[in-house]
């Protein structure tokens, strides 16, 4: 038989897992890495200032820049690596073309100069996680295929000359 001081310490050991569940982190709850104010330019103009928030969902990281004129999203997936642009309009995300870093300015730009942001943060990230290759490295690009997956990557002088032997389309 149940007495009142096993009651309670039963209770009080359900109300602990409940609460532990409760403030478990869910598989779908996303985790903001970082915000960060700074300055972002749109097809080549002048910088503005801007604020960036990486969000972390899981398999993929969103990267939200919010300015006083508007919103633009990127979304980078781990596996396979790629990158999308969220169109507000179709509220559907769209693989990019091509993207490009250069590490001397902390600048990213996506599809050529259509939006470049200063993000030391990201840029820190990407040459943690590719130490080997992004070594002594000022410029890097990527180019995407029609499905959102990587083609080429290539680094200062070697971006030149694929430039030379292929223009990329504009």
């Amino acid at each position: 038989m149940l007495n009142r001081k096993t009651m309670i310490r039963n209770g009080l050991l359900l109300g602990g897992l409940a609460l532990g569940l409760l403030s478990a982190p869910s598989p779908g709850r996303a985790e903001v890495l970082y915000k960060l104010e700074t300055t972002c330019s749109i097809k080549g103009g002048d910088p503005f200032p801007c604020t960036v928030e990486a969000t972390d969902q899981g398999t993929e990281t969103i990267y939200k820049h919010t300015w006083a004129g508007g919103t633009e999203s990127f979304r980078v997936t781990d596996s396979p690596i790629r990158m999308d642009r969220w169109l507000a309009a179709t509220k559907k995300w769209q693989p990019l073309t091509q993207a490009g870093a250069r590490f001397s300015t902390n600048t990213v730009c996506f599809n050529g100069l259509d939006f470049c942001v200063v993000n030391p943060n990201y840029l820190n990230s990407v040459s943690q996680s590719n130490a080997t290759a992004t070594a002594q490295r000022d410029l890097v690009r990527v180019h995407f295929g029609a499905d959102g997956r990587v083609d080429i990557t290539c680094y200062d002088d070697g971006c030149a000359l694929i430039q030379k032997l292929a223009p990329v389309k504009k």
